[in-house]
């Protein structure tokens, strides 16, 4: 799975019929720390997704199965909404120096 932010909305007039009732959303990938990654993607919406939230979505055949029973030739799906992103600190730098007056 990858963490991405919905940007946008992507309007079809005419697309394969098993994607008609479908909402396509233009996401731009983004890393844990919720910084930009890659290229923008287009994907369909299995979660209900909106303009502004935090997204994960799925790649590959897991797309199409996301949105079953029409199954749509979606590459990419948005299969979640993110609540919270909660991440460990990274650890302090290990020294092995003593400092002046410390003992052995």
């Amino acid at each position: 799975m990858n963490l991405g932010k919905v940007i946008g909305r992507v309007w079809c007039t005419v697309k394969d019929h098993n994607a008609e009732a479908q909402k396509l959303l233009l996401v731009q990938p983004v890393t844990p720390e919720l910084q930009n990654t890659g290229r923008r993607i287009v994907c369909g919406d299995a979660a209900g997704a909106g303009a502004g939230e935090i997204v994960y979505w799925v790649r590959g055949r897991e797309a199409s199965i996301a949105l079953l029973p029409a199954e749509p030739p979606f590459d990419a799906t948005i299969v979640g909404i993110v609540d919270s992103i909660h991440l460990k600190p990274p650890a302090a730098p290990q020294t092995n120096r003593k400092r002046k007056g410390e003992a052995c």
